[in-house]
This record gives structure tokens, C-alpha cells and sequence, in this order.
């Protein structure tokens, strides 16, 4: 599903903060439009009407007219049947009484993405999937561009796959490409970031995976920049079908926009104390976040019998269900790695055939086992792992 944009139009930060939240929390990712630079036009327009309602009214019709497409939900103190109608005449898709009940909007939102899919027709529409590591060096760019590089190949769809790493991104080095140009100049120059620029920006991988490379600067993109990337995803959303993004392993402003705009949230652990430590706290902090924790997927990297931390107790520790797991070939890697071929491309191995498997469980979600609910996770099983360090 790609994303949908959303504007919320009231003078309440209250308001404009709960509303957010409630757009971040659902099922389908939605980015928040904050004016100014934003060029994407909205999917879902919030009115606030708990105020001037003659002037929220007026306000619905002009943006009817300006957005025809656009979803528009209502807000107001009381469910007046006279100011339903009234609002609905003008040009409303929705009415909640303030506050809104978190199902009953999630499904308004749900059917507003419904509506926009419908509209594109035979357009397939876009997937974006963000691989997060617990740790430096869990391997989640070896995942990252393999993925990028097998969606490409078997899909034959348009796939682009985002450096998202300050100064220290390697997505071109593990593709044995250089790029002239990266992230940077992309959301430097939004204002005319069309298709013919795009393609300027980006470098295509004989898989047929585009590239667009991380910045050479450390505190680029940084704090200020959080906007522009989430507005940069939803620009490559609609160029692109499959978005891939190496988010790193930092949360920052960035790549907490990277999870945001997420149908598909790759936690990227090894078995290991640390990194099952890492993940259960990033795991809390994506919950603190609001970002929808249903579309989170735990890949287990490096493992290998015997393991350090068996697979179970890793699941019962997390409270999540590992959705795929690695094998450790630190000699196939590191040849692949160093000579710039991608394992999908350096020949067979048992790691390759593990990617081929994985991108094909992402393109046919049909083929993919049902997964068993997720064991409660307890101080015991963290205590218990400590245990084994």
C-alpha cells in the first residue's frame, strides 16, 4: 500500500497532536503534510469544527473544490444531525465526534486508502519496506540490498532502494556502483524532483534496482531534514512500486519518518545478548512512536547452530515471532561484499537461496505461513537470556 498524506487544519496543538497520533497508529503508514515544502497533495484533509462552524463549512467547500480526490473528515463536539448533513452537502467523506474512538477512524482511514487504490486502477500500488538494525554490523544492509536486488529481478517492477545512513552509507559500495549524486540532492530540490530529475539522481544496478546513495555528510540529513525524507518517500511511492530503505541502526528523526512510511518494518537482530537487549528496546520505543506495531517483522541474522540464544527464546524474550532467519557465511558474504556482486548474483549458496525465499514470501504474501501469536514477553525470559552471557 503506498503512503497516504494527510493535513490537519486546526489552530489547536492539542488537537493537531491526537489527531497525529491516531493517523501514525493505523494499519495503512500516513504521513503528516506540514506545509511550506510539501508539493504531494493531501489523500485525507482533517477540518477541526469544534470552533467557527459556519467558516469550517465554508472551508470544506473550497477544499472539495481544490481536492476532489481528497478524503475529508469533520471533527466536531456534538453529532448534530442538521450539521452532518450540512457538513456532508459540502463536501465531507467523514464525521467524528470529537474525540474520535481509534477503530472507527482506523477504519475510515482504511476505506479512504481503499477509495485511492480504486482510483489508480491497474496501477499496482506501492510498497515501502524499511530494514532497521539492532545493532552496527546485525547485517542490515547485506539484507537491505539483497532484498532491493531480488525484488527487482523476480517483481520486474520499478524498485529503488534509499541510503538513509549520514556519511557512513554503503548501499552503493555492497552494489559495486559509485553515484554522482544521493539523498541530498533530492530533498535539496523537492520543488522540482519530478520523474526526468529523479532519474538523474539515481544509478540503475544491472538487476534493474535503482539507487538513490546516502549522503557523504555526518549531519546531513539530520533533524531539519525529517520533512523532506518523509515528503521524498511519498514522491518515490508514486514513481516507484517497491521502495526499500537501509534505515541504519539509529533512531533519529529520519528514520523514525522512514518507519512511519513503512508497510513493512524489518527489525534486523543477531543471537546474541545485545542485540536481543537492542531489539526489545527499539521494539518499545516503535510502540512509543504510535508506528503500528503490526507491521513490524523481527529477521534473524548470523544464525547458526548451536546458537548462542535459541530462536524460541528469543521469541518468548521479544514477545514477537522471528519471520525469517539467516544463516551465518561470513566467506560468501565478505567475497560478495568485497568483489561488489550481490549474493543473489554471486551464484548458489545456502544465504542466496534464504533471499530468494524471503523476496518471494514479500512479492506472494499468500505463500507465507500463518504465523503463531506472539508469546507474552516477561522479565524472565530478558533475565534468562542475560543468564547465558
Amino acid at each position: 500500500m503506498s503512503q497516504l498524506a494527510a493535513q490537519v487544519l486546526s489552530e489547536d496543538d492539542d488537537f493537531r497532536r491526537q489527531i497525529g497520533r491516531l493517523l501514525r497508529t493505523g494499519s495503512a503508514p500516513v504521513s503528516i503534510l506540514e506545509g511550506g515544502r510539501d508539493t504531494v497533495p493531501p489523500d485525507i484533509i482533517i477540518v477541526d469544527m469544534r470552533g467557527d462552524i459556519p467558516s469550517s463549512l465554508a472551508a470544506i467547500e473550497r477544499l472539495r473544490a481544490s481536492a476532489p480526490a481528497a478524503g475529508i473528515f469533520v471533527i466536531a463536539l456534538t453529532a448534530d444531525p442538521d450539521l452532518i448533513l450540512q457538513s456532508m452537502r459540502a463536501g465531507a467523506n467523514e464525521f467524528f465526534i470529537w474525540p474520535p474512538a481509534d477503530e472507527t477512524f482506523h477504519g475510515a482511514v482504511r476505506r479512504t486508502a481503499a477509495r485511492r487504490e480504486a482510483a489508480q486502477g491497474s496501477k499496482p500500488a506501492a510498497t515501502t519496506l524499511v530494514f532497521f538494525g539492532a545493532k552496527g554490523g546485525a547485517g542490515t544492509t547485506t539484507i537491505a540490498v539483497n532484498c532491493g536486488v531480488e525484488l527487482a529481478r523476480l517483481s520486474k517492477r520499478a524498485t529503488v532502494i534509499v541510503d538513509l545512513k549520514p556519511g557512513l552509507g554503503e548501499v552503493g559500495l555492497f552494489l559495486g556502483v559509485r553515484p554522482r549524486y544521493g539523498v541530498l540532492d533530492a530533498i535539496d530540490n523537492l520543488h522540482r524532483l519530478d520523474k526526468e530529475f529523479l532519474r538523474e539522481l539515481v544509478v540503475k544496478h544491472k538487476s534493474g534496482l535503482e539507487i538513490l546513495a546516502g549522503s557523504e555528510h555526518f549531519d546531513r540529513p539530520g533533524a531539519s531534514d525529517a520533512s523532506a525524507i518523509e515528503e521524498l518517500f511519498r514522491i518515490l511511492t508514486r514513481q516507484y512500486e517497491y521502495l526499500v530503505v537501509d534505515a541504519g541502526s539509529l533512531i533519529n528523526s529520519c528514520t523514525v519518518a522512514a518507519l512511519y512510511a513503512a508497510d513493512r518494518m524489518f527489525l534486523v537482530a543477531n543471537p546474541d545478548v545485545p542485540s536481543v537487549r537492542n531489539a526489545q528496546r527499539l521494539l518499545e520505543r516503535v510502540r512509543e512512536l504510535g508506528a503500528s506495531g503490526d507491521r513490524v517483522r523481527l529477521l534473524l541474522n548470523r544464525a547458526a547452530e548451536p546458537y548462542p540464544i535459541p530462536p524460541k527464546q528469543i521469541e518468548t524474550a521479544l514477545g514477537h515471532p522471528v519471520h525469517h532467519t539467516f544463516p551465518s557465511d561470513y566467506k560468501t558474504v565478505s567475497t560478495a561484499l568485497n568483489s561488489g556482486v550481490p549474493l543473489a548474483l554471486a551464484g548458489t549458496s545456502d544465504i542466496a537461496s534464504q533471499f530468494d525465499q524471503f523476496t518471494r514470501r514479500l512479492l506472494d504474501p499468500g505463500t507465507e505461513a500463518v504465523q503463531a501469536a506472539g508469546t507474552k514477553r516477561t522479565l524472565l525470559g530478558i533475565d534468562k537470556i542475560a543468564s547465558l552471557w
